[in-house]
């Protein structure tokens, strides 16, 4: 009984046909928060990164800044682009300020503080480049380019340089620190992370080399009566009424936002009073410790308060599971998950009491365990060019197990079974290692084989797909070689599940492992136990195949143990 070719066949005639929608493609997620955060910051940091770009012409010369200049004004000074720069940069402000006042506490993660600080001071370093910039154009038909600029930096006023270059560090700082909280759950993040870490470096150095070597030409310029006075006209850097129109409007503009800083801080003040007047809550842990945090505390900002060490790969975001907890005491008052707790835990088929740190925030004294270990250990050596520790990724779960291992047991002596064991995962191991797949752990007589942990999504499935037919070939030959010794052939069972899941060294501080857990390696394993009762060699989710951008011959709805809903999925080898 064989697989070979089938799931291969499959791939190769649909590679022509029209490539399925995507799970992100069919089902929109409402606009959030954290996706409007998101598209203002990747306008603003376009914009910054062409900003930067621009300096780094000042390595060529002064010509190449003014061209750069023409370009990157027709960019973002027409009516689209001016409406997504300036929208982008108040709706980024506005989420800057929200996200203070949502803090509960400023014990965060360096990351963290870091990214929210660059945040908070690059308005007040800004206002000053856009007064005289933007503002002077369109206002007082100021046409300042390049010449004008570095004169002000590096002749007029030194000081308004450095700011400039405080500027610009500041905000790249801000927009890297962004970027790598977004990229850093997606799956090729860990294979470009050295080149996207070489960009984040040489841009602002390029930069910064750029506009000093521009301001060396200004000085060396300036010494010439004849340039000040063509470059220096007042309609370029304006007459003394105009400058003081704008440095009154710089002003205001950063009373401005002086007051919406100390409004949102008054705010907090107020709701921090309003929490003391509610009262406390006490949380009580497993090992002893109880603490007491305001009614609407989350749990993990409980720990954090605390320095209670708790897992939270994703930052607290609700973006995965591993802050789970299960309240052991006091679940009878506990509020309901909202929707973004309810989407996680009905994804992990999570058990009663089990909730998410992150997002719950009881009302009620309460007593919870935290359910995953809080600092995973990392062997370096044994995580070469795999993913990092407690990462959420993309990954393809095969389990394969051999059937009849007991009976197997009961013909032969113990050493003999032993052989013929090793010699099929062997088998099985070398032919997922083949496909691209990697033999993750062991056990008894099956093992488990992870795709995707260097890989995207696509090339993962396809992967795993041809593993399937690997395997087929390899244990046909391994019964031809054994058939002497056998009474009858070895059989086996394949499950394959696609989606999710946490990788990582699990375990404790002696003994830790590289594997992978969540929902998907669940869903795997009992799509390969369903393989006894279906009479098949191999059960495939449907996700694969989608993943794969690959049509299955045939796809039905099956029951899983733990699992509410039906997978869908097809079977390969059925007798």
């Amino acid at each position: 009984m064989r697989t070979a070719s089938i799931a291969t066949r499959q791939l190769t005639e649909d590679s022509a046909k029209a490539r399925p929608a995507t799970p992100a493609a069919r089902s929109r997620s409402p606009l959030t928060l954290r996706r409007l955060r998101l598209a203002s910051g990747l306008i603003l940091f376009a914009y910054v990164l062409t900003h930067l770009s621009n300096h780094a012409l000042g390595n060529i010369s002064l010509d190449a800044m003014e061209d750069g200049l023409s370009l990157a004004s027709a960019l973002w000074l027409n009516p689209l682009g001016l409406t997504l720069l300036y929208g982008a940069l108040l709706v980024h402000l506005l989420l800057g300020l929200q996200a203070l006042y949502a803090a509960r506490f400023f014990r965060w993660r360096p990351s963290e503080a870091l990214q929210l600080v660059s945040g908070l001071l690059i308005p007040p370093l800004l206002i000053s480049h856009i007064v005289g910039t933007r503002i002077s154009f369109a206002t007082e038909g100021l046409d300042k380019g390049y010449a004008q600029e570095l004169y002000a930096f590096w002749v007029a006023s030194p000081p308004l340089g450095l700011m400039q270059v405080a500027v610009l560090v500041v905000a790249w700082i801000h927009g890297c620190t962004g970027l790598y909280f977004w990229l850093r759950l997606k799956p090729a993040f860990a294979r470009a992370a050295p080149w996207l870490l070489a960009l984040a470096v040489l841009v602002p150095v390029l930069a910064l080399l750029g506009f000093a070597q521009g301001g060396r030409m200004i000085l060396a310029l300036a010494q010439d009566p004849a340039w000040r006075a063509e470059a220096l006209k007042p309609v370029h850097v304006g007459l003394p009424d105009q400058v003081a129109r704008l440095a009154g409007i710089r002003d205001r503009m950063l009373l401005t936002y002086a007051a919406l800083l100390g409004a949102v801080i008054a705010a907090r003040g107020a709701r921090t009073f309003a929490e003391v007047k509610r009262g406390t809550i006490r949380l009580s842990y497993p090992d002893g410790r109880v603490v007491r945090v305001p009614r609407g505390t989350s749990v993990l900002e409980a720990s954090r308060r605390n320095r209670i060490p708790h897992a939270s790969v994703c930052g607290g975001r609700g973006r995965c599971s591993t802050c789970r907890i299960r309240v052991t005491d006091g679940s009878d008052g506990a509020p309901a998950p909202g929707r973004t707790e309810r989407a996680v835990l009905e994804r992990i088929a999570a058990g009663p009491g089990v909730r998410l740190a992150c997002q719950f925030r009881p009302e009620t004294d309460m007593a919870v365990v935290p359910l995953l270990p809080p600092q995973p250990r990392m062997r370096q050596a044994d995580l070469l060019d795999r993913a990092q520790s407690g990462e959420e990724r993309f990954i393809v779960a095969m389990f394969v197990d051999l059937r009849g291992s007991t009976r197997l047991a009961e013909e032969r002596l113990p050493y003999d079974t032993v052989f013929i064991i090793n010699r099929f995962l062997s088998a099985v191991g070398d032919a997922v290692r083949e496909a691209g797949g990697s033999t993750n752990q062991f056990l008894g007589d099956g093992l488990l084989a992870l795709f995707g942990l260097e890989t995207e999504p696509e090339q993962a499935a396809r992967d795993a797909l041809r593993a399937i037919d690997g395997i087929a070939d390899a244990v046909e030959t391994l019964n031809r070689l054994l058939a002497e010794d056998l009474e009858h052939i070895l059989r086996y069972g394949v499950g394959v599940h696609a989606g999710p899941a946490i990788v990582g060294e699990m375990g404790d501080a002696t003994d830790a492992r590289f594997t992978a857990l969540g929902d998907t390696v669940n869903v795997a394993s009992r799509l390969q136990g369903l393989t006894k009762t279906l009479g098949c060699v191999a059960v495939v989710s449907e996700a694969v195949y989608r993943a794969a951008r690959a049509t299955p011959e045939a796809i039905r709805d099956i029951a899983v143990d733990g699992r509410s809903e039906a997978v869908r999925v097809s079977t390969l080898g059925c007798l």
